[in-house]
This record gives C-alpha cells, structure tokens and sequence, in this order.
C-alpha cells in the first residue's frame, strides 16, 4: 500500500510540475506557441527593453540579460583563445565550399563550447554568446575597399556558394535546434566608401541590384539563414534600415524569410544624424520597425520605441512582430530550455582550439595562397639543396598580418619566420632580418646577410592596420580605404635593394594583402611570388609546406587584379559597368580565378553535352581531369557561361566550380551541373526574372581567360 502511495504522490508531483511549466519554457510546444505565451506575459516597456543588442533582463520571468553582437568572420573573434583561420579573402580563394563548411563547423563547435563554459560562471558577456554577426557577403565590386577582405570576392556565385556553405556550417543540421545564429550583412549595396559609410547614396539599377547586390543574399536566405544585418548606408535615397523595399516587401515577401533583421551598429542612428531622413530617434524607432527592422545595434528603439507608441506613429502589435522574431531565434538556440537538453552540452574547453581545429586551419591556409610566379621552376626549393635561409620583410614576424581583422587570439600563431624555420630543422641555418617598414624608403636591414644565403624569403605586403574598417584601420589615409593598389613605397625600395645584394640565388617574395596589390611593381625582383592573403595562426606553417613542396599550391584568385586603377570606374560609382571580371574587358595583372600550381592538368570530355536547353533544364557535363605533371594536387576546375550578344549581358560569368585533387599520372571524373535558370538575368521591361534564348557557351578552365573547353549550346524559348 505504500508503495502505491508513494508511486501516485510521485506522478502526481510530475504532473503537477508540468502544469507549472510555463508554454514559453516547454520545449514539447510549438515555437509560434511559445513565443506567443512570453509575448503575452511581458508588459510593454519589457518587450522594448528586449529590442536591443544589448537586451535587458526580466527577472520575474527568469530571463537573464543577453549581448547579441558577437563576431565569427574567420574563427570566434574578440572572446580569448580561438582556432584562427584565414581571413574570409582567403578562404574564397579555396573554392572549396566544402573545407569552408568544415571550417564554419568547428567555429560553431568553438563557440558553443565557450558560451557554455560561460554560463556555467553565470557570465553574460558581449562577444560569448551565441549570435554571430557573420558572413559579410558584399560584393568585392573594388579593390579600394579596405572591408573587401571580409569577403568572399567580387563574384555573386561564387559568394552565394562560399557564403552558404559558411552559414550552414555555423548553425548545424539539427532540424530542431541552432548550434549558432548566423547573420548575412551588410544589406545591402555596401562596398565603400568606408569612410562616408554613414551617409553615402549608393545609387543602382534594378537590374544591378538584382543581378549583383542582391544575388547573394538570396543565396543564403535560401540556404536558410537566421539572421540579415541592414547597411549603414541608403540605396537610391533611402537609408537601408528604414528600407521597406528591402526588409520587408524583398526580404520577408519575396524571398520568403523568417529570421530577424538586425542594424548595423549605429545604424539608426545615422537615419537622423547623417542621413537626416527623419527629424529624430522617436521617428526613426518607429520607421525602423515598420520597415522590418527586429533588433538595433544601438539603444534608439530600447530608448525611444514607447515614445513612437505614446505618439502613435507605432502600435504595441508592431512591436510584437519584431520581438517575436527575435524570440524565435532565442528559443531555437535553446535560450528557454534546460540546457542538458541541448545536443551541444557538451562542449567543453577541449572542443576549443585543439588539435584538429589547428590542423583544419593549416589546411584552409594551405589552400588559400595563390601562386602568381614561378621563373624556372624555382618553386619548390628542397630542403637538401639549400644548407642556409634568409626569413626578412616587414611581415615576416608580423602577428597583425597573420590574423587579420575581426580576430581571436591564440597562444599557438606561428608567423613566417617560424614556420619556415620549423620546416627545415635545426641543421639549416636560418636567419631573420625585419628588412623594411611601411614607410622608410632608404633604410634597409638583412639585404647583406641574404646575399650569403642560397636562398631569400622576402615577406611585404599590407596589415590590417592600413586596410580595414573605419577606425580600425587606424593607418590607413583614408579612413580604412586605399587611395591606390600600390605596395608601400618602402617595400618597393627594399626588394629592389635586396635584388641588387642576392645575386644568381632565388629570391621568393610573399605578399600579405586582402585585395589586388600592383604585383608588377616588385616582379621583376623576385623569381617567384605567393599571395599569402592574411592565413591566420597556421599561416608559417602553410606557407612553408608550399614553399617545400610538401602541398602543390592550389589558390585562386576571387577577384581581378588590375592592371591600373585609372582603368576601373570611380570608386562611388555603384554601377557594375566597367567592374570585375563580369563586366571588364581591360588589361589585367591577374585575371579572376588565376593560381598556379607545381604541377598541370588536362581536360577531356567523357560524354557528348546537348545542344539545346529549356529554361526549365540543367545543363549537365562529365569531363575528366587528369594530373599530367610531376607531382600530386588539387585542380580547381572553373565553368563560366558566356552569355548571347545581348546589351548589358556579363562578358561571362562564373556558374561553377570544382576542387579536386588528382594523384600524379591519374584522373578524376567530375560532373558538373548548372540548372539553365541560374542563367537568368533582370528584365528592366517586365521587371522580372527572364532566361534569354539564344546562343551560349559553357567554358572550362582554370581560370576565368582559360579556355581548356568551350562548349556551345542553345536555349530555346520554351
């Protein structure tokens, strides 16, 4: 009998416990259900509260305080020991979509296990949550901004794909739980000036917008993305955060999307401020949140949104709407559930910079740096030929050129001159010299000492310090941007000096940058050249397996380098006319997808493609590649669509890619795919979406001027 007793106080305590479980609290329910239950138990100025980055606690309801700004461009960033990856330039230089996922996963992996190990200490920290206000899909559109490192290049395919494969990455594939929010930004039509960021109009066609600005932030809403961030900036009169055209009738209408929409810092502010859209912040509170806006990174709506209300320019109803967005995306993070609920509980500090984060980050830095030069074959040195090296430059040691912007810190970077020093072992005499600076163009150190060695690393380039953002970039003189593409006058002088000492003996220079540099201002100095990017902690270590021979280099170009800027259109002007490889026909340094490699490859067919294509088809294509030189790598294979003679097309166009690695003397097959409706372009007399008949051609290479195959074929009407 007491048995019986004890087992019905037993369910009866269960029961009662679950009737005591607010729906909010309920992980059972549905999420509509859930945020409708919290919705209706805060009062209004709690729900205001709520409405900013910086998001208020409610204690009553048990809800803690919580920071939404958080940054993940290339590893979690600003939040103590993190995996660093390469800057994301670096990583479009992969075109491997998949190493990226790879990558976005152990950020995600990372982040959990530092937003637990946070809360575990009742911590509620900016920059440890779970929010990431990352990837930065503008368009690279000119090489003058300083931002474009950030990116994934100038291509709108190639950012969709990088860019998704990122998001995806980031928040995992559990149907029902985020491992982290993404965020797509700066949306939209923001690529520079950076220093009038706050106030510049950027001015586009539909069909600029359409077809460039906006391509890859469809992408990922398609891909599924929790998060947009709004601009600083207005398009075509209007300031993006108070944009109803594309927050609300584009964005959440159009194209379907169901996360939140947050501002970029600030953001608001500038409506009344720069802007002056709108008399003052009661206004702006109000036209943000009709306009679609569901969090502000700053305090006008936690400030002034209850007076937009007392004044009736909003209704409480409006407000729920953007909270409830954001609600979800707390609730999908498991914001209001027991966390030994999570599938991410236990994340710990071993999920956190260890061994096979490191190992990935060598990888992608390995697969990053693009090999523009290579005299004679120069390129790889064996370690046994050569019994002394000289490590110098003005980033050879340089931490800031290895991390980049938007960065963690790590115990474990391993600069240049350590890598290539661990590579060769302690019976190769190594020597490192600082060489130059970023602006003394008669003093030089290391150039007499190189010329006793058999072979000289020479590490120039650009630092995140004259390239950035505004205010970041504190030395840079255009307040982020660069006035021109030239390496510092210093470096220049210096590979000279150096050239003049090393005689008969391989000079390799290194070039640190996140954009087109004028490579034909020091070529004549260096046998052979590697584009490093900004590589991240295992950037040494990469460039010495390279350097070695130990990995062929497989980089690639994601944007045009110049041969001039006099060539380029003004740097305000936002039309694509005249810009990228899409639409420029100018002389080059280096075309768009260019990269060398220690070894060569051939295409060939293996099936016959057809000849004709509905708009309603995929265009489908099995070739083979195989490895005809000397040694093992990876061929990034390209297919550009080369569009009918019709005003306004792209001159081509990059609609596929493939990385694959091939052994020495075998081949690979690969199937490439492309649905005929990828080739849509904007029609300014319908204002709609229209595949073209007509002729077209699918080229395959290695680059976006390589031609290994030409495929013609037609798209008919219907």
């Amino acid at each position: 009998m007491f048995k019986y007793l004890l087992f019905v106080l037993l369910i009866s305590s269960n029961i009662t416990s679950a009737q005591d479980k607010p729906t909010y609290r309920d992980a059972s329910k549905s999420i509509d259900s859930r945020v409708n239950d919290l919705l209706s138990r805060l009062t209004l100025e709690e729900k205001v509260s709520l409405l900013g980055y910086n998001s208020k606690a409610v204690p009553r309801l048990g809800i803690p305080a919580y920071n939404w700004w958080n940054e993940a461009l290339h590893g979690v960033a600003r939040a103590g020991e993190a995996t660093i990856f390469p800057q994301a330039i670096g990583m479009a230089a992969t075109f491997n979509d998949d190493l990226l996922h790879q990558v976005s996963t152990a950020i995600s992996t990372e982040a959990r296990a530092k937003y637990n190990l946070a809360i575990a200490k009742d911590r509620h920290l900016q920059y440890m949550g779970l929010t990431f206000w990352t990837p930065n899909i503008n368009i690279f559109r000119d090489p003058r901004w300083g931002r474009g490192q950030e990116t994934y290049g100038e291509d709108p395919f190639l950012t969709g794909t990088m860019g998704t494969a990122f998001v995806q990455g980031l928040q995992g594939n559990d149907p029902n739980h985020l491992k982290a929010s993404a965020t797509a930004k700066h949306f939209a039509v923001h690529s520079g000036p950076e220093a009038t960021r706050d106030y510049f109009d950027a001015r586009v066609d539909e069909k600029d917008l359409r077809e460039t600005y906006l391509y890859a932030f469809h992408a990922l809403v398609n891909g599924g993305v929790e998060s947009v961030m709004s601009a600083y900036n207005k398009v075509n009169g209007t300031p993006n955060s108070i944009n109803k055209f594309l927050l609300t009738d584009v964005l959440r209408k159009e194209w379907g999307f169901k996360g939140h929409v947050v501002t970029d810092c600030g953001a608001l502010d500038d409506v009344y401020s720069t802007h002056k859209s709108l008399p003052g912040p009661v206004e702006t509170a109000a036209a943000a949140i009709k306009a679609g806006i569901d969090l502000d990174c700053s305090t006008v709506l936690q400030n002034d949104a209850i007076k937009a209300v007392q004044k009736g320019l909003l209704t409480e109803k409006e407000i729920d709407g953007a909270l409830a967005a954001l609600l979800r995306t707390e609730i999908k993070l498991g914001f209001y559930d027991d966390a030994t609920a999570s599938p991410y509980y236990g994340y710990g500090a071993d999920s956190v910079h260890n061994a096979a984060h490191v190992a990935l980050a060598r990888k992608a830095a390995q697969q990053s740096m693009v090999l523009l030069k290579n005299d004679n074959n120069v390129l790889p040195l064996k370690k046994a030929n050569y019994s002394s090296i000289m490590v110098l430059g003005a980033n050879a040691a340089s931490l800031d050129a290895m991390i980049a912007n938007y960065h963690g810190t790590s115990s474990k970077v391993v600069n240049f001159v350590e890598g290539i020093t661990a590579a060769v072992g302690p019976g190769t005499r190594v020597e490192y010299d600082q060489g130059s600076d970023y602006k003394d163009t008669v003093h030089f150190g290391g150039t007499w000492a190189a010329g006793n060695a058999d072979a000289t690393i020479a590490v120039i380039g650009l630092s995140p310090v004259l390239e950035g953002e505004a205010g970041d970039a504190f030395l840079s003189e255009t307040g982020g941007d660069r006035k021109n593409l030239s390496l510092p006058a210093s470096e220049i002088a210096f590979m000279k000096e150096l050239r003049k000492s090393v005689k008969n003996k391989p000079i390799v220079a290194v070039i640190t940058a996140g954009s087109d540099v004028d490579i034909d201002a020091i070529a004549p100095y260096a046998d052979a050249i590697i584009f490093a990017w900004y590589p991240g902690e295992q950037g040494g270590n990469a460039l010495a397996d390279i350097v070695f021979g130990d990995v062929s280099p497989s980089g690639h170009l994601p944007l045009t380098f110049y041969k001039a800027l006099s060539n380029v259109p003004d740097y305000k002007d936002y039309s694509m006319k005249g810009r990228t490889y899409r639409y420029y026909t100018g002389p080059v340094q280096y075309p768009f997808g260019f990269g060398l490699s220690y070894t060569s490859f051939a295409y060939s067919l293996k099936n016959e493609m057809k000849h004709g294509y509905k708009p309603t088809d995929t265009i489908s294509v099995n070739l083979q590649v195989k490895n005809t030189g000397v040694m093992d790598g990876d061929e990034v294979l390209q297919a550009y669509i080369q569009y009918p003679q019709i005003d306004r097309m792209p001159v081509k166009e990059l609609k596929g890619f493939k990385r694959v690695t091939v052994i020495k003397g075998n081949e690979q097959t690969i199937t490439l795919k492309i649905p005929v409706r990828e080739l849509q372009k904007w029609d300014m007399t319908s204002h709609g979406w229209k595949v073209y008949p007509g002729s077209y051609k699918l080229v395959l290479g290695s680059n976006s001027q390589d031609e290994k195959l030409a495929l013609p074929f037609t798209i008919k009407e219907k």
